[in-house]
């Protein structure tokens, strides 16, 4: 008996196969397929395939990069300025406008902006964009960065941060589990971004089916028999999808033969609650990159009693801080190359969106007479009156 046995395992062929591959296939049935969390694939789900996502970041970085900037030091306003002409043009193939969308939209998708400034000496000559998902931070032994390198078709090209002027501005989000990189809005809306993803592939297969659930055909065959033929499957199939599926096929009349019978079937409660999924997916990716609902004509919203009034909580809780701690980033990193104190922000007079709060706040700081002028100046984030010298 016990030969017989050894005989029977000799012939099973041998294979190689992880020891573990029983219990990740036990485990792996019935789990949630999420999108990969790289910035790559996460820009491809939920910015190129996505319309939702697309939006809140579009709308973002053109809102934030359209903000009128102002350049001032402690004792004034400068109309003219080497700092000011490069913002202006930063390079040969983009303006302000340009540029700064390109940051506000690497920040957006992946939690960081890169800047690169090009020149020998004193203010730079020219300033770029460096893409987030080819940049790699190079920590030194006390773990502040001491290099960057950016990656590209297999070459690295080193980014030394150890110098006096560093060659490189590192802007990023807050992120409570890594110290070298930024935590992006569309992470926070990965999960969100699947579950509308999935249900607008739902719904382009309800489309491709006449737009309704597909019916049962019923066979009863007169001679007892309950299958079909394989040639019968086959050619019913083919009917099927040639005449009847696609949106030019809704409504055809089909014709049934040889004991087969047509069944329609109804939309269950859980396809009636489709739609309204789609829609929370929706609203919760708007509300992860901090853009209203309504201003994305996403129905069912109504935290706002207006147009106006979401747009304006739209610029002052996500447009404005997003725009001024970039801002004042840039006008650090650039004061050291100028050997000047500089602040670069918003110029907050002059964005329609908040004309009411600013008439507001003007008023009531001039009203104020107890404050002396450069206390208003000081209030309304004005620099400080220059005093006119006379001979």
């Amino acid at each position: 008996m016990f030969e017989f046995l050894k005989r029977s395992e000799a012939k099973v062929p041998e294979t190689k196969a992880s020891a573990t591959g029983r219990v990740v296939s036990y485990h792996s049935s019935g789990r949630v397929a999420w999108s990969a969390r790289d910035t790559p694939s996460l820009t491809r789900a939920g910015f190129s395939a996505n319309p939702i996502g697309f939006r809140s970041v579009k709308l973002i970085a053109e809102a934030a990069a359209a903000l009128p900037l102002v350049l001032q030091d402690g004792q004034q306003r400068f109309e003219q300025h080497p700092i000011l002409s490069l913002i202006q043009r930063p390079n040969a193939a983009q303006g302000r406008a340009e540029l700064m969308e390109a940051l506000f939209g690497q920040m957006l998708l992946s939690g960081d902006g890169y800047l690169e400034a090009v020149g020998d000496a004193g203010a730079p000559l020219e300033l770029h964009v460096l893409r987030s998902d080819r940049m790699s931070v190079v920590p030194g032994a006390d773990g502040w960065p001491v290099a960057y390198e950016y990656a590209v078709s297999g070459r690295t090209h080193r980014f030394d941060m150890r110098g006096d002027n560093a060659s490189i501005c590192h802007i990023k989000s807050f992120h409570p589990q890594d110290d070298h990189y930024g935590f992006a809005p569309l992470q926070a809306a990965a999960n969100a971004m699947d579950v509308h993803n999935a249900a607008s592939r739902w719904s382009k297969a309800l489309l491709d089916n006449a737009a309704r659930p597909s019916g049962a055909i019923v066979y009863r065959g007169s001679d007892g028999q309950a299958q079909l033929s394989a040639d019968q499957y086959d050619r019913l199939v083919a009917e099927m999808e040639s005449q009847h599926q696609g949106a030019r096929n809704a409504g055809r009349p089909m014709l049934l033969e040889g004991g087969l019978d047509w069944k329609p079937m109804g939309f269950s409660p859980s396809d009636m609650e489709f739609q309204k999924t789609k829609e929370a997916a929706a609203r919760e990716i708007a509300v992860a990159f901090g853009v209203p609902p309504m201003l994305l004509g996403i129905p069912g919203d109504a935290t706002y009693a207006n147009y106006q009034e979401a747009n304006r909580a739209f610029y002052r809780l996500t447009v404005l801080p997003l725009a001024t701690r970039v801002a004042a980033n840039i006008s650090h990193w650039l004061s050291g190359f100028v050997g000047e104190v500089l602040e670069l922000k918003p110029d907050l007079d002059q964005v329609p969106a908040l004309a009411q709060e600013r008439d507001v706040q003007w008023k009531r700081v001039s009203a104020a007479s107890f404050l002396t002028d450069a206390e208003k100046r000081h209030l309304l984030g004005l620099p400080a009156e220059t005093e006119v010298g006379h001979d």
